[in-house]
């Protein structure tokens, strides 16, 4: 997949390092905020596959 971008190993880590020395400090608190979403997102998903098996017909095609 990174072979699409041609992006190898050494400029992966160039990268990295770039956005750690600008993002360095606020990269925590942006992480937090990713994960309490991916969890937000994941609770809402797993709400839907339990509505969905109480009441099958309500299932819009």
């Amino acid at each position: 997949m990174l072979g699409m971008f041609g992006l190898g190993t050494p400029e992966l880590i160039i990268l990295a390092v770039i956005v750690l020395l600008l993002f360095g400090s606020r990269l925590p608190s942006a992480m937090k905020s990713l994960g309490m979403s991916v969890n937000s997102f994941k609770k809402g998903m797993e709400e839907t596959d339990e509505d969905d098996k109480k009441d099958p017909d309500h299932i819009d095609s």
